[in-house]
């Protein structure tokens, strides 16, 4: 009997140091980590929400739907916590003969919300009720200085956000993008642009991959969302270093690696598949003709572009193809909005209403045909 207890002892001080290392390695550790409780709480609150998605196929209201996923999913991960330390604690009170579990677990209960309705009675059991109460400060602690950092973080992402539908229009375009700037006079210096674009990547990709849930946190309002922002920036600077005569490839060079580095680094956190080193020449989910349409727009608005139209098309094919699959899965698994070449060409299933692209009224974007790969 007493190896028995003395091994549920150990068991009990094991799962408490995993529950305190996994609230570090997700609240404290400046980097990306696969934490186990975390990805279970966020998975299994996924497949909660899941449920409630069939019941609609009206985009308005799983979008609804789908903006308390992130914060649901955040409250519930302190909680799950607590209720294993209670658990943890509770075998370790039993294992130090208290007469019964059901005893243990009021005594956990009541060390951990330091309420005291029940009292520890020899040395041993005071020492291990101390521990607890400790512990659970800690852990109420790092709750406390967890959501803020969340939710400023979260701030200063849609802020930018907000901004891009002044420029790109709603929803973003490309195209509407640059044909702004072109119109308004700051196409000479855009550059500007794609420098404050570089550092909000370079902010998504360290924010993002050290709290991974910062990733389904939805926009205050549901026609923006930071996987279209990036898609429409990625976009245009993809057809401003291939197409206009004038631009610099310094500034809008690095905006578009930064985007694709920072994309890739969210998709290696949820498994996405997708080609490190890809090929100029790999297709992608943009045909020949879209890219078409887009050029004719910037030519008739007088843009200044480059004379040959075809070398043009394979310069932005050959810098689409670093983001093109890891945008659309993003796009996928955030149920992202509509959004002219992103979320246009993710799952059909998603119902998006119909919305104008390049200026025009079209049906629904999800059931749009295009060319190439996807995700």
């Amino acid at each position: 009997m007493i190896a028995i207890r003395v091994l549920v002892f150990a068991v009990g001080v094991g799962l408490t140091g995993w529950i305190v290392l996994s609230a570090i390695r997700t609240t404290v550790l400046p980097r990306s980590a696969q934490v186990a409780i975390s990805r279970l709480v966020f998975t299994s609150s996924r497949r909660l929400f899941a449920l409630r998605l069939r019941r609609s196929n009206d985009f308005a209201v799983r979008d609804r739907i789908m903006a308390l996923y992130g914060p649901t999913s955040l409250l519930a991960l302190p909680v799950v916590w607590l209720a294993l330390i209670w658990l943890a604690y509770a075998l370790m009170f039993w294992a130090l003969d208290t007469s019964s579990f059901t005893a243990a677990l009021g005594l956990s209960g009541s060390s951990l919300t330091t309420l005291g309705f029940v009292a520890a009675e020899s040395f041993w059991e005071q020492l291990v009720a101390f521990t607890e109460a400790g512990w659970g400060l800690i852990l109420v602690a790092l709750l406390i200085t967890f959501l803020p950092s969340i939710y400023s973080t979260f701030s200063r992402r849609e802020a930018q956000v907000a901004m891009l539908e002044v420029r790109a229009g709603d929803p973003p375009s490309a195209v509407g993008m640059l044909l702004r700037h072109h119109r308004i006079g700051w196409l000479e210096d855009i550059d500007n642009t794609w420098l404050d674009w570089e550092r909000w990547f370079a902010e998504l990709e360290e924010s993002h991959t050290t709290f991974p849930i910062l990733v389904f946190f939805r926009s205050p309002q549901p026609q923006r969302s930071w996987v279209t922002a990036s898609g429409t920036v990625l976009d245009a600077a993809s057809l401003y270093a291939s197409c206009v005569q004038t631009a610099r490839i310094g500034p809008v060079g690095v905006c578009i690696r930064s985007g694709f580095l920072a994309l890739r680094s969210l998709a290696n956190s949820f498994g996405i598949e997708f080609d490190p080193d890809p090929r100029p020449d790999d297709p992608i989910s943009i045909s020949r003709q879209e890219f078409d349409e887009a050029w004719d727009l910037m030519q008739e608005a007088g843009m200044p572009l480059r004379t040959d139209q075809d070398q043009a098309w394979r310069d932005f094919a050959g810098w689409r193809v670093n983001y093109d699959t890891v945008l659309l899965s993003l796009a996928e698994i955030t149920m992202a909005p509509y959004a002219t070449w992103t979320s246009d060409r993710s799952s059909p299933s998603h119902q998006r209403p119909q919305v104008r692209r390049f200026g025009m009224r079209v049906r629904n974007g999800g059931k749009r045909r295009v060319s190439g790969k996807s995700s």
